[in-house]
């Protein structure tokens, strides 16, 4: 979880599209060392994209540039703080005095990085579309002693959230040397009703062993100006927002306001999806405890449909338009001899359709 420490990377995440969009859904999911921002798109991710930490974007904040090299190289980048801060100093990372990484050669990212959306390609095909590499650069945007960081999390609740804060907290303080940390209490209304509390790592130690979150949640109650204000008042300068769709759409628009007041404050979106819907990466937080729990659910099935004579055990798991953690159960399981996901086309009727399947499997 070191990823998430937000003094590598001067990024700010900025967002364009339709959250609620059952065929385009767009999560940022930006690890605050190089901001990478990820779009899940139609079927086969047509038009995935990336972003970039160095790129020259024009004023418009709702635009972006996309980069195309040699070969077909395709990337897509987003604003950061050199596009309306161009004479904002850099300094060197903390990480680099640091008696755990600075014996590391090979621990920084070279800013020219980039990781292919399709790993396996033929020699004839374009390079594709590429994502900017994640990790710790050499320069920073911030110091360490100017520094005031605030957590809020929102809507409903994930495995795994105390775990993100805690490590948030404790990345700050041990890499970073960040010494005050607010925890924004009951989601985005706690920002204008002043509802905050001091997280250190002391406080946070054991959180990780407890489930929900422990500065609070609630759905809607965002309000862009009053939050911004708020931020711009309490000299709040690094804001981490933990949530799902609804919620990386309001950090998109709190991004749009603070670009439009010219404030130093970095925006960093956490997405919360147990779904594991988000392209590139190896897993969200929160999906092996909802695969690990779908296996009392099948077990139970299963268990009720082998004492029937032809007993046929039906789970329904969550995943929205994904399949994900119905796959990785049924692969766990063993005792699933049928799983429909959305990415896999089925029919009902017919040969080859599930019923002649249940049908034959009955006999």
């Amino acid at each position: 979880m070191e990823a998430l420490s937000p003094m590598a990377s001067p990024d700010e995440i900025h967002v364009e599209g339709d959250f609620d969009s059952p065929t385009s859904r767009q999560i940022v999911s930006s690890l605050p060392f190089s901001a990478t921002c990820i779009r899940i798109a139609r079927d086969s991710y047509p038009n995935l994209r990336s972003i970039s930490s160095s790129a020259n974007i024009p004023d418009d904040a709702g635009s972006s540039k996309t980069v195309e090299g040699d070969f077909g190289y395709v990337l897509e980048d987003v604003p950061h703080f050199t596009d309306y801060l161009p004479d904002l100093p850099a300094f060197i990372n903390p990480l680099r005095n640091h008696p755990a990484y600075k014996t590391v050669k090979q621990y920084w990212v070279n800013e020219e990085d980039s990781v292919p959306l399709q790993v396996v390609s033929q020699k004839d095909t374009s390079r594709g579309v590429h994502f900017r590499r994640a990790g710790p650069r050499q320069k920073v945007y911030f110091e360490s002693d100017e520094v005031l960081p605030c957590i809020v999390t929102c809507g409903g609740l994930c495995p795994g959230l105390n775990t993100v804060i805690r490590e948030l907290v404790c990345g700050l303080n041990h890499m970073y040397n960040v010494t005050h940390v607010l925890g924004i209490e009951a989601g985005y209304k706690g920002f204008y009703s002043k509802n905050t509390v001091e997280l250190t790592p002391k406080s946070v130690n054991d959180i990780h062993k407890r489930g929900g979150t422990v500065i609070g949640t609630s759905r809607g109650g965002h309000d862009t100006v009053k939050i911004v204000d708020n931020i711009e008042d309490r000299g709040i300068n690094q804001v981490f927002i933990i949530g799902g769709d609804g919620t990386q759409k309001g950090a998109s628009d709190i991004y749009k306001e603070i670009r439009r007041r010219g404030l130093k404050v970095a925006v960093v979106g956490i997405p919360k999806t147990i779904d594991n819907d988000i392209a590139v990466i190896d897993k969200s937080f929160g999906f092996d405890s909802a695969v690990t729990e779908a296996q009392r659910a099948i077990n139970a099935a299963h268990v009720e449909a082998e004492s029937m004579e032809n007993g046929i055990g039906l789970v329904k798991l969550m995943g929205r338009y994904s399949g994900f953690i119905a796959m990785y159960a049924t692969l766990a399981s063993r005792d699933v001899d049928c799983c429909l996901i959305p990415e896999s086309p089925f029919y009902l009727e017919g040969k080859g359709g599930l019923f002649e399947f249940m049908e034959k499997r009955l006999k």
